[in-house]
This record gives C-alpha cells, sequence and structure tokens, in this order.
C-alpha cells in the first residue's frame, strides 16, 4: 500500500480494468486498496481515464460506505447498527465501544490505531450484537469484548 498518492501506479490500476464493462467499482476497490482510501486526486483522474463526470465518480464513492476519503487506521473495527443487533443492546455497547476511544463515528485514534465505523447488517443477525474487526467477524459482543478489542488494536 502506497502511503501518497501515484498517477502512475493509479495508471496500471486502470489499464488492468480496460475495456470491462462497469469498471468504475472495481477500479474504485483497486484503488483503496493501493493507497488505503479514495485520494482527492483519484476523483478527477479516474473521472478524465473512464470519461466520465467528477461528480459520478464522487456519487459512487460518497454513496458505498467502504470507500474512504481518508485514511484508516491500522486497525478498522466495523460496528453493526442494523435492527437485530439494536434490539440486543448494539447501540449502547457501541456508545461505549466510541466512548472508551474517545472517537465518533469514522473517527480514527490519534494515535492511527484504531478507525470505528458503522456499518448496517453483517449477516450474523442470529449472534447479535456483532462486529467485524479487520474483517474478521465478531458475535455476541459484550462489555469483554471492548476490553479483548482494546487489547487486540493496542498490540
Amino acid at each position: 500500500m502506497s502511503s501518497r498518492w501515484n498517477e502512475a501506479e493509479a495508471t496500471e490500476i486502470v489499464c488492468r480494468h480496460d475495456g470491462r464493462e462497469g469498471a468504475l467499482l472495481p477500479i474504485l476497490h483497486d484503488v483503496q486498496a493501493a493507497f488505503g482510501f479514495v485520494p482527492e486526486p483519484a476523483i478527477k483522474f479516474l473521472a478524465h481515464a473512464l470519461n466520465i463526470t467528477r461528480a459520478e465518480v464522487h456519487g459512487v464513492v460518497s454513496f458505498y460506505r467502504d470507500f474512504r476519503r481518508e485514511r484508516a487506521g491500522r486497525h478498522v473495527l466495523k460496528l453493526c447498527r442494523a435492527e437485530a443487533c439494536q434490539s440486543m443492546d448494539g447501540e449502547a455497547l457501541a456508545r461505549r465501544m466510541l466512548d472508551r476511544f474517545g472517537l465518533d463515528w469514522g473517527g480514527t485514534t490519534p494515535d492511527g490505531r484504531l478507525t470505528i465505523e458503522a456499518t448496517y447488517c453483517l449477516g450474523l443477525c442470529a449472534s447479535a450484537p456483532s462486529a467485524m474487526l479487520d474483517g474478521e467477524p465478531m458475535a455476541r459482543l459484550n462489555d469483554g469484548s471492548i476490553d479483548e478489542i482494546a487489547r487486540e488494536v493496542t498490540r
């Protein structure tokens, strides 16, 4: 993963999808994988490369929650906010988690270790409340889970 925008690297990404119908989404995923987020220069670059408007690219990036406009922390915790998790005290648990790390939704700790994001259904409804830490699902969260997550992200 690069730390800075690199137009040559972005050009390679676009070329890998040359001729592909509906290439914007896979290209955006690859851009985010390469740079850690979708940097501002990527919007204009991709619009030009794909012959679409900047508004179209921006609309896709801002519509899908998985795309980030800023670099995330080293660890990313996605807390489910869907109905099943809400019914199992997920909102209160999420508030305690946010308070523990001094964050609001989408925030990153000052040391860059953790970003906490909202997500709307991880498909673990029978095991609510649930979350995903660095792509690994976590189910039946409780106050002990907060401590477990805190230990994991401070390693």
